[in-house]
């Protein structure tokens, strides 16, 4: 192999390694829960994406489609900001150490197709994981709420321009 490929290889190499990095974040150091939000796809162009924050204030997005961002990002969030969104979401947290399916069939009688689900997941240490995951086009009232706090994620955490994609030139 040419010493060109070579390096091409390598360089390919060391890339893949970085990308792998950024796309964790540390073990936090503070008490709380890491929270985790998945927006998952629509029948349209509705963003897609996987966030995580930490008590610590360190914050990574994964966008899978129609997104700003063309990969994995870091950002941070202040106290006030952790606190907020920890707080908005408490009164929708199922027991901790189980799982909560809000969907149609299941305990959602008024249900539209089509529409994005959600994931919201609680981990603290070696603890069971809590998660809530929810089919927002659940459109009973009773989940009017959730599906209000849901939206405000992006704008609580000042991330909203990252999931929000960009119209392309000329459109």
């Amino acid at each position: 192999m040419g010493t060109k490929a070579t390096g091409i290889l390598a360089a390919t190499a060391l890339l893949g390694a970085c990308a792998m990095e950024r796309a964790e974040l540390e073990k936090p150091t503070a008490a709380g829960d890491t929270i985790r939000f998945s927006a998952g796809p629509c029948f349209g162009a509705c963003p897609s994406y996987t966030l995580r924050v930490t008590p610590d204030g360190s914050g990574l997005i994964e966008p899978q489609r129609f997104t700003a961002v063309p990969g994995p990002t870091r950002f941070t969030v202040t106290p006030v900001q952790y606190r907020r969104l920890r707080t908005a979401l408490a009164q929708f947290r199922p027991a901790q150490g189980t799982v909560k399916r809000i969907g149609q069939g299941e305990n959602c009688t008024r249900f539209a197709t089509d529409m994005p689900g959600y994931l919201i997941e609680w981990t603290r240490g070696e603890a069971p994981p809590t998660r809530l995951e929810f089919q927002s086009g659940c459109m009973d009232a009773n989940y009017g709420k959730l599906r209000a706090t849901i939206a405000s994620i992006p704008r609580m955490l000042d991330i909203a321009p990252m999931v929000k994609p960009t119209l392309a030139k000329g459109k």
